[in-house]
């Protein structure tokens, strides 16, 4: 007999995709997430079908393997084996003691003032104000209603221009709140080299590390519309 009949474990992109632990709960809405140790769940609300939910899945298969990557690389630079973490786009030495998230916290917030003034004058928004977090899903977010920016502390382990693009990205939403034409044509005003950050931030950031051409300083210039 089956030990729990509202748990099963289904698989994104068929067979050899990656494996969900699917729960029926009392939520509206299908909910997909992936926790801290790379395993994913799929909450689906009680009338939702099993074949409903595999069609989820299949849809949502890129972005799953995505986010598992990503998380199984966190977790395994929380301790790195060579005492090396990436930080911005390079590889150094963990200062002993001391946490991943700590340090790229503590970097975020030191260039995060710069940053910002400079890409609010290129988006020409201006945040309400920013947070720090350590995000596991997004690199940042925005509350277009309060002009309020969180950006993802783990942005430190990626050369300086994926900064200069998330926190340009979450001001952009601040004029346009969706992902439409115009939220692309304002962005690119600010922040022309999208697609090419946008790829680095797929790849994990030690691979990154490895291969980065990107100078250790900030040198990526935006142009302001």
């Amino acid at each position: 007999m089956e030990k729990n009949p509202t748990k099963r474990t289904l698989f994104a992109g068929g067979p050899r995709g990656v494996a969900v632990e699917v729960e029926r709960r009392r939520v509206r809405r299908l909910n997909l997430r992936v926790r801290a140790d790379g395993t994913a769940h799929l909450s689906i609300p009680p009338r939702v079908t099993l074949a409903a939910a595999q069609r989820f899945l299949d849809g949502h298969a890129d972005w799953l393997r995505r986010h598992v990557d990503r998380r199984l690389a966190s977790a395994a630079e929380a301790t790195p084996a060579d005492g090396l973490v990436p930080l911005w786009g390079r590889l150094v030495p963990l200062p002993g003691g001391a946490a991943p998230d700590e340090v790229y916290r503590a970097e975020v917030a030191r260039r995060l003032p710069e940053v910002a003034a400079r890409m609010e004058r290129a988006v020409g928004a201006r945040a309400s104000g920013w947070q720090l977090r350590a995000m596991s899903t997004r690199w940042g977010s925005c509350t277009p209603g309060t002009g309020r920016i969180r950006i993802n502390v783990r942005l430190a382990a990626y050369p300086p221009a994926c900064l200069d693009y998330v926190v340009a990205h979450e001001l952009t939403h601040l004029l346009e709140p969706g992902h439409g034409e115009r939220f692309h044509v304002l962005l690119a005003r600010a922040y022309p080299d999208e697609r090419a950050v946008r790829a680095l931030l797929r790849r994990p950031p030690r691979d990154v590390a490895a291969t980065n051409s990107f100078p250790a300083g900030n040198t990526h210039e935006t142009a302001a519309g």
